[in-house]
């Protein structure tokens, strides 16, 4: 068996015994989240250097500058037709499916009295959004994880590499070894996958408990439904329109995706994602350019996930909302979803601000919360697959995707 064939094979079985320890004991269980947490800081101290690194050396390394405007326009007018077709999908399955209609539980004794602090955490406004792209300091910048504003940083500095020329191919070098050593770095850190999974996937059932599922068993199902749709009626088509295999993008980036289902992290997930589409084909310029740029502006399944969510929470409330109400919360959503993926739980503070701002009860907000780590299991693992074939997609359009490197990785990974 290789060693990427092992990793998921380990991955998946940690994920099983997470699952059934969470259960069987859940007080211990709950103890392994720690597990979970130390995964997820090791994960967190290899994107930054990464992903500066990888940026740099794409665009110097190349010396194409004028291709990074186009690929920049073609990348942001596909992550605005996926996202579009991702919220009117979220759209039509809360209205044919209506996972709130029917809900077992009283919305008038439903306690918000905790959601003071999702409140607090509005949307950015747009003119605030633009401002926070570019970094005040790098150094903070890369403290915080904020991936936007390191690619900035990261671009502006390949364009001074490209300007001042030979002078600077010793930085040039040094950045090159830097992305060898972050790629091997990564390689170690995902040694440890496992036992990450079993921490958090052990904690969230030991937390929730498996009742939980048979409890919310509809809205669970119907997310996962409108999820699954969005993959197989956009992604599908779009590798169809392309002439690259799903399957194979899939394959490449099993493990990544796996890591994006168990712990609910795009951060566990994105260094590995961006080396498997590398060895996939995409040229690294893409790769480390379209990917950490999707996670501002192409969370598809997160986008998929409000639309529902925000009906879901009218119709407990037993509030109909007219075709023009829905489509203007859709038009809401489309501009309030971009810009702050670094804020823990977006999706809560996207879908507060959304329901305060057409005045329906929060109430949904707070039964959402106890199932929130399921279904963010859900859409962090469409937000991931979706990045990737986005990276795909843009290769394609640039003509610069790599068929015989494809053809090489799927033979020797098959």
């Amino acid at each position: 068996m290789k060693s990427s064939q092992k990793l998921t094979f380990y991955i998946f079985i940690a994920l099983i015994l997470g699952i059934l320890f969470g259960w069987i004991s859940p007080l211990y269980a709950q103890k392994m989240q720690i597990l979970g947490d130390i995964f997820l800081r090791m994960v967190k101290m290899i994107i930054a250097p990464l992903i500066f690194a990888t940026l740099t050396v794409g665009i110097a390394g190349h010396g194409d500058v004028k291709s990074l405007g186009k690929i920049g326009l073609k990348a942001l007018v596909y992550f605005e037709i996926a996202t579009t077709i991702a919220l009117a999908i979220g759209l039509l399955t809360a209205n044919i499916l209506k996972p709130g209609v029917g809900f077992p539980i009283d919305i008038n004794s439903i306690s918000t009295s905790g959601l003071e602090a999702i409140q607090n955490l509005q949307p950015h406004g747009f003119s605030e959004m633009i401002i926070n792209i570019f970094p005040v300091s790098i150094v903070e910048a890369m403290a915080k994880g904020d991936l936007l504003q390191i690619v900035v940083f990261a671009v502006f500095f390949a364009l001074a590499i490209c300007a001042v020329g030979q002078k600077a191919r010793p930085v040039l070098d040094i950045l090159q070894s830097t992305c060898d050593i972050m790629f091997k770095f990564t390689e170690y850190v995902m040694k440890f996958a496992p036992f990450g999974v079993f921490g958090a996937i052990s904690a969230t059932v030991g937390k929730n408990g498996i009742s939980i599922l048979i409890s919310y068993a509809k809205l669970i199902g119907i997310t996962y439904v409108s999820l699954t749709a969005f993959v197989v009626l956009v992604l599908v088509v779009v590798c169809k329109i392309i002439k690259i295999s799903f399957r194979d993008i899939l394959f490449a980036i099993k493990d990544p995706a796996l890591l994006a289902f168990t712990t609910a992290s795009s951060e566990a997930a994105l260094p590995k994602a961006m080396s498997q589409m590398e060895k996939f084909g995409v040229p690294k310029s893409i790769v480390s350019f379209v990917i950490p740029l999707g996670y501002t502006f192409n969370l598809d399944g997160s986008t998929l996930y409000l639309t529902l969510a925000t009906l879901f929470c009218a119709q407990i409330a037993g509030v109909n909302l007219t075709i023009e109400q829905q489509l203007l919360i859709m038009l809401t959503l489309m501009l309030t979803s971009k810009g702050i993926a670094g804020v823990p739980r977006v999706s809560l503070v996207i879908l507060t601000g959304t329901l305060t701002s057409f005045g329906l009860p929060l109430a949904g907000v707070a039964i959402l919360l106890g199932i929130d780590q399921i279904l963010d299991m859900g859409r962090t693992t469409v937000n991931l697959i979706g990045n990737c074939v986005a990276g795909a997609v843009v290769a394609r359009w640039e003509n610069d995707f790599d068929y015989e490197k494809m053809k090489k990785f799927v033979k020797s990974s098959g």
